[in-house]
């Protein structure tokens, strides 16, 4: 068998010494014509290789240049350098696949984030992205993990869709009719789409959520982990086209039930991701501490990476609501002294990511829940509140991003969410499978939404959520 390979993650962890391993990878050094660092992607850390003087041929010898594949099999033996216990002593050496050393974007150096977003196809083999993509993969896992051990259903809802769940109104078009102009057309011009493959107008989903409801008054408890597409035209560190969302929806849950939840789904992925990932987020740590010097003094993060996961994981998050986060934020001296750029100066206005911050680092120095926002900044399907003017909605802020999770209880009353939609002129007959919900067992319900990559920047500390999604989609790019 060809792959009887050990992972050099186990490999240094391996008390043991002489014994026979075969181990494969990509080199990322050869000095010394006998040292091989060498990387699998199990772990950061490098394996050294020692290609004993003489042993093996310069045809060998000259092809282990930095990038190349190679399998190696021979003695695992302590180690004399710093850093790790074990080292292999070749005694065969086979070139998998070469690399050629002078066309090779990743040379053994510093590469900026900017240009390693250029070779996104490459930048897995850093260990920058390394750490992050394993912390990525563990926090994946550990949010089915989490609503499994709750006895959820992971509902798979649907990628193409004829509805707007949130009545953005920015999506992205389905159609296999031509885009020449010659597409038929109705009277008074819009596009007749009776002969699309769907014979209607889709798009790509926004949100699961409306789909995740249905399921909801069925098994009670269901969640959904997939795709979604935002066609906004934003240019930011912290938006995408493209993104991954958790969305799990609970009938005969209420607003405290659903804050609840969403505390503890955050705590536990957290926990587990530093449990799991030890290394890779001291690594992550380590180099924003060295990113955050570059800072002006008042633009530096009060807390470093660790401090501040520690800090969500063993903290209860401070709730109140949107009218006493108004006041506190008019009140404030950032407000005063017109530090804010968005200035609050009164009820009603919707919450900017900079007034977000401060609730949080500032003012509070811990994650916030925020309730009971205005009606009208709010979605269709969110519970009307007895004051008329308010819904039941919910938003978690975390240091760093801002808003991390937004949902709300769900209006089940079929009056009052129809009266609301022909409010927000959104036509009813569209979704009058939806509104089946509330003809046919309408219970309390309630749900949220968590943008995958705001919870891996949060948890990684990277900048830029370009950063924490292999192939990045938003304005005019999408390569690879």
């Amino acid at each position: 068998m060809f792959n009887k390979r050990i992972k050099i993650k186990a490999l240094l962890a391996e008390e043991n010494t002489g014994f026979e391993a075969t181990v494969m990878g990509w080199v990322r050094t050869f000095r010394n014509n006998q040292f091989i660092a060498l990387n699998d992607g199990s772990t950061n850390n490098n394996l050294q290789v020692v290609a004993s003087l003489g042993e093996f041929e310069d045809s060998t010898l000259k092809r282990l240049t930095t990038g190349a594949c190679i399998k190696v099999t021979g003695q695992v033996i302590a180690s004399l350098g710093k850093g790790q216990k074990v080292e292999l002593k070749a005694a065969t050496i086979e070139i998998l696949g070469d690399s050629d050393a002078e066309k090779f974007p990743l040379q053994p150096k510093k590469h900026s984030l900017e240009f390693l977003r250029e070779i996104a196809h490459m930048r897995f083999r850093t260990n920058t992205f390394g750490a992050i993509f394993r912390i990525r993969h563990s926090l994946a896992f550990a949010i089915h993990q989490f609503f499994n051990d709750k006895g959820f259903v992971y509902l798979h809802t649907p990628i193409i869709t004829a509805s707007d769940a949130e009545g953005a109104g920015e999506m992205f078009r389905v159609t296999t009719l031509p885009l020449d102009g010659s597409a038929p057309k109705n009277e008074d011009g819009s596009i007749n789409f009776k002969d699309d493959f769907f014979g209607r107008s889709t798009n790509l989903t926004v949100s699961g959520q409306l789909e995740g409801e249905l399921a909801a008054m069925a098994f009670s408890d269901v969640y959904t982990f997939g795709p979604t597409f935002r066609a906004e035209n934003s240019n930011t560190t912290r938006h995408l086209a493209e993104f991954w969302m958790i969305e799990p929806e609970v009938a005969f849950n209420d607003l405290e039930d659903n804050m609840n939840l969403a505390e503890a789904f955050i705590r536990y992925v957290i926990k587990y991701a530093m449990e799991q990932n030890k290394e890779d987020l001291e690594f992550l740590a380590q180099r924003l501490e060295e990113e955050e010097k570059q800072k002006p003094q008042q633009d530096r993060s009060e807390m470093g990476l660790l401090d501040k996961l520690n800090f969500v994981v063993n903290n209860d998050f401070e709730r109140l609501t949107y009218t006493e986060a108004i006041e506190i934020l008019r009140e404030s001296n950032h407000n005063k002294k017109k530090k804010f750029q968005y200035l609050i100066e009164g009820w009603g206005v919707d919450l900017q990511s900079e007034h977000e911050r401060y609730l949080v680092e500032k003012h509070f120095k811990k994650p916030v829940i925020l309730t009971n926002y205005p009606k009208d900044i709010k979605s269709f399907y969110m519970r009307l509140n007895e004051d008329g003017k308010t819904v039941a909605a919910m938003d978690i802020l975390a240091p760093g991003i801002g808003e991390i999770v937004g949902g709300s209880q769900r209006e089940e009353r079929l009056d009052k969410l129809t009266a609301r939609m022909a409010e927000m002129h959104i036509p009813a007959e569209e979704l009058n499978w939806y509104l089946d919900t509330r003809r046919f067992g309408s219970c309390p319900h309630a749900g949220f939404g968590l943008g995958f990559e705001r919870l891996v920047q949060f948890v990684t500390g990277m900048g830029n959520i370009r950063d924490v999604i292999p192939f990045p989609r938003y304005p005019k790019s999408a390569e690879f």
